[in-house]
């Protein structure tokens, strides 16, 4: 995979970027930072990362602990933070938040089990002022997992 670079607002983001440059982009840290590696960005428009699951994640002690599954709210979440890097890429949105506002026309297609890598892509497709809306789609092994309408909220 080659590196590419951009620079943005005294920021340079280096992809692909792994835990630490994509904590650079967005505030979501530590337990609740689900992406770890973003290797495609559209500044603004699309992000396409990944989030390994590794089965010691802290929401398998409770869901569910004789078959654990990655909770689907989880998934949507990850999408969104793909999302955020996204939008927060760009220099106007600099060390800002981007906040849910909606899930539209969200479906589970599979389980997503520990040992799965799900790919995570996010397309920016309306963006009117601080509110937008994304495509976003979770495969595994090239099949679909998750795929819905996101809308997001950038407060300053």
């Amino acid at each position: 995979m080659s590196e590419h670079r951009f620079s943005n607002k005294n920021c340079e983001i280096v992809l692909p970027l792994g835990q630490e440059g994509i904590e650079k982009i967005i505030p979501h840290r530590f337990p609740f930072l689900f992406i770890d590696r973003v290797y495609e960005l559209e500044i603004g428009k699309k992000a396409v990362g990944s989030w390994a699951i590794k089965g010691d994640e802290w929401f398998f002690q409770g869901h569910f602990p004789e078959y654990p599954v990655v909770p689907g709210v989880l998934i949507a979440e990850a999408l969104a933070q793909m999302g955020a890097v996204a939008i927060l890429s760009k220099a106007e949105n600099r060390g800002q938040i981007a906040l849910f506002a909606g899930i539209d026309s969200f479906r589970f297609k599979k389980e997503v089990l520990p040992g799965d890598v799900l790919v995570l892509t996010t397309e920016l497709t309306k963006v009117r002022g601080s509110v937008g809306k994304s495509e976003a789609v979770a495969t595994v092994n090239d099949k679909l997992v998750a795929s819905g309408t996101l809308t997001f909220a950038i407060k300053a």
